[in-house]
């Protein structure tokens, strides 16, 4: 008895997986369709490290993650991503089923009404390179509003910083995109590590 009641588990849990796994792709596929769009722009291969592309493809593999939990996903691109750069072969090596990813590939110039997320780690703090790209193209530009919704936090380390990872920008935004509130998407998605803390004041007015 307890044989056939640990199989008929096992059997509903894969039936759920299964389930969840196909609702997951219906709802990646309709965001191709209808979603918000939101790419990833990799065409500053050429000023990163052998690490530090291996670092972006970790952070691709985060963000993907989070996209297929969004309930509302967003419509996922990675421009100026070829097949023979390192970064691509990075992707395959480091994430499990990259090849299956539902993401389209294409040129930034192409795109129109889109976000764009600068797909560069850069340790070495070469400053403003996405910055000066979307004004070549003269693109409208934005920051998110850490310093409005947030204050630097006392830590033993006096650390404070506002660089974020592409998957940690990108968990902000499905957060805001869901509830409309940049107080919950703060709250959600920005690491406290960074040293900053929610405004008290804007905690309390939400209360």
């Amino acid at each position: 008895v307890r044989m056939k009641t640990c199989s008929h588990y096992v059997n509903c849990n894969l039936h759920s997986k299964r389930v969840l796994k196909a609702i997951t792709k219906e709802r990646l596929s309709e965001a191709r369709s209808g979603g918000v769009k939101l790419c990833i722009d990799l065409s500053m291969m050429q000023y990163m490290s052998t690490k530090e592309t291996s670092r972006l493809a970790a952070q691709i593999r985060r963000l993907y993650g989070s996209n297929k939990k969004a309930t509302n996903p967003f419509h996922l691109y990675l421009t100026d991503f070829s097949e023979d750069s390192l970064l691509y072969k990075e992707c395959v090596r480091m994430n499990d089923g990259f090849l299956n990813y539902v993401v389209s590939a294409t040129s930034v110039k192409l795109l129109v009404y889109v976000y764009i997320l600068g797909g560069l780690v850069d340790e070495s703090v070469q400053k403003s390179l996405t910055y000066e790209k979307a004004q070549e193209y003269q693109l409208c530009t934005a920051r998110l509003p850490v310093e409005e919704y947030m204050v630097k936090k006392e830590n033993a380390k006096n650390f404070h910083s506002q660089i974020l990872a592409i998957n940690q920008v990108f968990d902000i935004l499905v957060a805001f995109c869901e509830s409309h509130s940049w107080i919950e998407a703060f709250k959600v998605g920005f690491p406290a590590g960074k040293g900053y803390t929610l405004r008290t004041e804007l905690i309390q007015c939400k209360e």
